[in-house]
């Protein structure tokens, strides 16, 4: 199961970094994803996945906002989140996939997920 990490409340403008960290999974041949889900939604919208050789891609909604990164033990990865705005405000999720992809649907090992609030 994948556990996020390191949300809190933040005004505009500020940065936050989320961590995801990986327990009782053997292999680390997976990606990393993030997402997050606004108040009052059920969908989950996708915002960056890390490969486990190293490779991005984050939505074009956060692209040079947010960064992903992944841990040298392969079994973390961070969320960098810059210039945060109020519309920012969701509950931050990680994820693992066996495949390189945006759909939530194909993740697994959800974990419980990290409140960002950013205030005004």
């Amino acid at each position: 199961q994948l556990q996020a990490s390191g949300g809190g409340l933040v005004q505009a403008g500020g940065s936050l970094r989320l961590s995801c960290a990986a327990s009782g999974v053997t292999s680390r041949d997976y990606a990393i994803g993030w997402f997050r889900q606004a108040p009052g939604t059920e969908h989950k919208e996708f915002l960056c996945v890390s490969s486990s050789t190293g490779d991005t891609y984050c939505a074009a909604d956060v692209k040079g906002r947010f960064t992903i990164s992944r841990g040298n033990a392969k079994n973390t990865a961070y969320l960098q989140m810059n210039r945060l705005k109020p519309e920012d405000t969701a509950v931050y999720y990680c994820a693992a996939s066996w495949l390189w992809t945006v759909d939530a649907g194909n993740y697994d090992d959800w974990g419980q997920g990290t409140q960002v609030t950013v205030s005004s």
